[in-house]
């Protein structure tokens, strides 16, 4: 079996893969406690004395508003890690997988974005996101970073969880209705993730963006997971899920970009596969996990 190391097995991503990787793959998954992406000589020394064959790093500091407070951590975690575990796995001949985000967009276009659109990030969670692409880059030619947006699924909670929770517990819910990008469920990053992951693969390397199909905002995105609940017969207090906006989240501290769909059309070239739409992801999600807790 190929040897592959997951960073950030704690997280909702990582913990995914660590579970759906185990029966095809020698795992050794790494949580914070565990490796601190802040230290480039613990990262040198732990995954130095490992043999792997592939490292996926789904570890980063993903507090949009803490990184505009804690500059430094932001930079050292997303920035500058992702080249120091390129650069090891350089060393080895590994492949590596460092996840980025739809942040490093500044949300202008009203298209999903390509992997040719130019990155321009309007806060410091993007800013760092898209050093640590390319300090990446810059120490391994054949590291893959793949680009994903509104992460969810079981291992973790996510807006999807709160927004259920919400619904349970009170007779109004809102959630932003003028911001756009697409729900994307760990469980089908897995098996899209898996394309890329032989060692003898050719030609996979640069940048790729893997999510589920469609766009929605956040309303509409709550909405239908109520609606699937209902369809599931789980109680809930609200049926209708109200409109907020993002200027009356005065909490904010980084801006947002508005609009940060990305388009999967270069995973559907390469592998002929497209993935499935963002609403049949959340219907399974509620089917297969919310429904059974």
């Amino acid at each position: 079996m190929e040897r592959l190391v997951i960073i950030g097995a704690g997280g909702r991503l990582g913990a995914a893969l660590v579970r759906e990787y185990a029966k095809d793959f020698d795992v050794a998954g790494f949580n914070h406690a565990q490796l601190d992406l802040a230290s480039p000589e613990q990262m040198r020394a732990t995954l130095g004395a490992l043999e792997f064959d592939a490292l996926i790093n789904t570890a980063a500091q993903t507090n949009v508003d803490r990184c505009e407070t804690d500059q430094e951590e932001a930079f050292a975690i997303n920035g500058e890690a992702p080249g120091v575990l390129a650069e090891i796995c350089a060393r080895k001949k590994a492949r590596f997988i460092h996840i980025s985000t739809d942040y490093v967009f500044d949300g202008e276009k009203r298209e999903p974005y390509t992997e040719k659109d130019e990155a321009r990030p309007i806060s410091v969670y993007g800013e760092s996101k898209r050093e640590g692409e390319r300090r990446a880059l810059e120490a391994n030619e054949r590291a893959l970073i793949v680009r994903v947006s509104w992460v969810f699924g079981p291992d973790r909670p996510s807006f999807i969880d709160w927004a259920l929770n919400q619904a349970r517990e009170h007779e109004e819910v809102k959630a932003i209705a003028d911001k756009w990008a697409t729900p994307t469920f760990t469980l089908d990053l897995a098996q899209m993730l898996k394309a890329f992951l032989p060692v003898d693969n050719p030609g996979d390397s640069g940048v790729i963006h893997l999510a589920n199909t469609g766009e929605c905002t956040w309303q509409e995105y709550a909405q239908w997971a109520l609606d699937c609940c209902r369809a599931e017969g789980i109680p809930m207090k609200v049926r209708t899920i109200g409109a907020s906006s993002l200027a009356e989240m005065k909490s904010f501290i980084a801006k947002r970009p508005v609009y940060s769909v990305l388009s999967s059309a270069k995973y559907e070239s390469l592998t002929g596969r497209t993935p499935r739409p963002w609403q049949e992801a959340v219907a399974a999600f509620v089917r297969d996990f919310v429904a059974k807790r």
